[in-house]
């Protein structure tokens, strides 16, 4: 799951589409393109509104995303259109730009639809976008539910 920063809709992804799989079998992370916040927890107002959700976020640490990531995960989200590009700029194969998507894909196929960013938002933002999030992620969890089945 890939963000700009990776504090506040990247972490929720994590933790959202971690609870709807099996950590046993598969393993769920968040990163963001730009490194500014390199170890910081995510932004209070995504664990505020994963809290009121039910889901803890609060011990993810935000990570940037490195090239080799592309080895190591399966599938690669991205939040939006611009992450996206910065994502496939990384890319040096056709089989790691096929690992890679943008979430909302799920739930909007072939319409190019962003995660908005809540960061200079209200809360309320916090929650439209986790709702969102929260959608793609039921309908990808059943694909990789099928898929590894």
């Amino acid at each position: 799951m890939v963000c700009l920063g990776n504090i506040c809709r990247s972490p929720l992804a994590e933790g959202i589409l971690k609870d709807k799989l099996d950590p046993n079998r598969f393993i769920v992370e968040s990163a963001g393109t730009g490194g500014w916040h390199v170890g910081n927890p995510p932004d209070p107002r995504s664990v505020a509104i994963a809290k009121k959700r039910g889901l803890d976020i609060g011990d993810q640490r935000a990570q940037q995303f490195k090239a080799v990531f592309f080895d190591q995960y399966d599938l690669i989200f991205a939040m939006d259109q611009s992450n996206f590009q910065d994502l496939k700029a990384l890319a040096n194969s056709q089989e790691q730009l096929n690992k890679l998507s943008l979430l909302l894909e799920a739930i909007f196929p072939g319409e190019g639809v962003d995660v908005p960013d809540p960061y200079y938002g209200g809360a309320s933002g916090f929650a439209e976008v986790y709702d969102l999030i929260d959608r793609a992620c039921s309908v990808i969890a059943q694909e990789i539910n099928e898929k590894f089945d």
